[in-house]
């Protein structure tokens, strides 16, 4: 009777169990390395286009000697620096007048595709000097500049540096304010201004033996009294010393 069923019945061939476990396992690589290819594309995907910006407003304690600075992941200009901790130095980007971090709604801005140069690049760093930018003009660079300057923007006067100054392509920004140190920035002069995105530059000591210093468009030093104000007022609600 068993010989009939066998005669009976089609061939067939018994499959080793270890080789279907071996396809199983295949075919489940393959479709987690598929969901990760899916993921890791958008990710990578955004990583491309945010092109090194973030938009996270997640605030981040930064410790520099005894200052603490307080200030939101996208205002933060490289992503190594984006974290809470001890850093020697510590650079930031904004746009100005509105004084905020990259966004969505500031994209242009912060691309340089906009009708208008409006991003300010921040450093803050422990003090090397004594004196500021506005206090070494009368022991430093009053010395080093070519007189009489030129009429510059917003009531500035605009001075050449001597040829062995060491400041090659560059002028010296300066304007009166009374009561204070005159206003100081120096700013590129020529292609090297053209070429810049923030021709001018300007230091001043903030916090604990904190120096900052801000570099702006040229475009900005017609408004060299709000400029100057509203950085101080934005470090003023960042900075907090003695921590």
């Amino acid at each position: 009777m068993r010989e009939a069923t066998a005669a009976e019945s089609p061939d067939f061939e018994v499959v080793d169990s270890t080789f279907m476990k071996r396809v199983f396992y295949a075919f489940a690589a393959l479709a987690l390395l598929s969901v990760a290819i899916s993921v890791g594309g958008k990710w990578l995907g955004r990583s491309i286009a945010m092109a090194g910006y973030t938009d996270d407003k997640t605030v981040r304690q930064v410790v520099m000697g005894n200052n603490l600075i307080s200030v939101p992941a996208n205002f933060i200009r490289f992503d190594q620096a984006r974290r809470d901790g001890i850093a020697s130095r510590l650079d930031l980007y904004l746009r100005y007048p509105e004084m905020d971090g990259y966004s969505a709604a500031a994209r242009d801005d912060f691309n340089h595709t906009g009708a208008a140069k409006k991003i300010v690049f921040l450093s803050f760093e422990p003090r090397m000097m004594s004196r500021d930018m506005s206090g070494r003009f009368a022991p430093i660079y009053s010395a080093l500049i070519v007189k009489p300057g030129t009429p510059g923007p917003g009531g500035t006067t605009l001075y050449g540096f001597t040829e062995k100054s060491g400041y090659l392509n560059e002028v010296l920004a300066v304007a009166d304010r009374p009561g204070k140190d005159p206003f100081v920035a120096r700013c590129l002069s020529g292609p090297s201004a053209e070429e810049s995105l923030a021709p001018c530059e300007r230091d001043i000591q903030v916090g604990d033996d904190l120096s900052l210093s801000y570099r702006f468009p040229r475009e900005l030093l017609e408004h060299w009294q709000a400029l100057d104000a509203a950085i101080a007022a934005k470090v003023a609600g960042i900075l907090k010393t003695g921590h």
